[in-house]
Parts: structure tokens; sequence; C-alpha cells
């Protein structure tokens, strides 16, 4: 036998060896209706099923659910509130404005607007909100977010 007919033989046997290798890999994989028990889990920031961060998202509409909702979308990361009265003071109210513009669970996700108005002769005039308010709401989400994670995380 020559020596072009032994390598000939031995890649034929190599590449042969290296198929079966790669279908009793793959049988494990699950491709072939394997053993799907180990399941392949996400990071937590990686879930959109609804668009955003579903867990920044959960957390804001906890954290505004004492103010009337004008607008939730969900898709888009939008919630609006409606204006509320301030229980001490009838002459004040408030509204809030979220987006969530991240995929992360970050304060760099969210975005949070208060507007604060005070009534003056029968008509609404808008004026600064509250020092650090929009600070206060964001990261009370933020909190909220990470308790729902923490919550929600797998066990080993």
């Amino acid at each position: 036998m020559s020596v072009y007919q032994r390598i000939r033989n031995i890649t034929r046997v190599s590449a042969k060896a290296m198929a079966v290798g790669l279908v009793l890999t793959l049988g494990g994989c699950g491709i072939f209706g394997g053993d799907s028990s180990a399941k392949k889990i996400e990071a937590a920031e990686e879930v959109y099923q609804i668009g955003v961060n579903a867990y920044l998202w959960r957390s804001a509409l906890d954290t505004m659910s004492f103010m009337p909702m004008l607008s939730a979308d969900q898709n888009g990361g939008v919630i609006l509130t409606d204006w509320t009265n301030n229980p001490g003071n009838a002459n004040e109210r408030t509204k809030v404005d979220i987006l969530i513009v991240g995929r992360k669970l970050t304060a760099d996700s969210l975005k949070v607007s208060v507007h604060r108005q005070f009534k003056i002769k029968d008509s609404w005039q808008d004026t600064s909100p509250r020092p650090g308010a929009s600070v206060k709401i964001t990261n009370a989400i933020l909190m909220q977010a990470r308790l729902l994670r923490r919550d929600n995380a797998p066990t080993k």
C-alpha cells in the first residue's frame, strides 16, 4: 500500500470519527429530542416579552399605584399619571410621567418627570416640582424592581 493510500484511509477514518462524535454531542442538546430537563435560564434583564424590562415596568406601576393612571403603554414603556391633589393642600396638584428607555435594570433606563401646579384665582399655574422628587421616585422604582428580580431569581 502506498503512502498516498494510507493517508487517504486515515483521513476517511478521522472524518467518520468526527461525524460520530458530532452526532453524539448534539444528541444531548435537545435538537434531536434529547432530555430537556436542563433548561436554558436567561438573565432577568434580558427577558422582554412586553417590549421593555418587565421588572422596571411592574415596579413603576406598583410605585405609582397611589395616583390615577392616564395612560400606560407597555410596548413603548410609557406611564402617564393624571393630576392628583395634595391631601395636605387642596390648591396643589402633581402628576408624573415615566419613560422606560433602556432594557437594563439601571437608573439610566428610567426617565421620570414630575409636574406640579398651584391653584391661583381659579386657574392652575405651573411651578417647579419639589427638589429631588424625580430622583426619589426613580430610586423607589429601582428598589422595587430589584426586589422583584430577587424574588423571581431561580434557586439552585
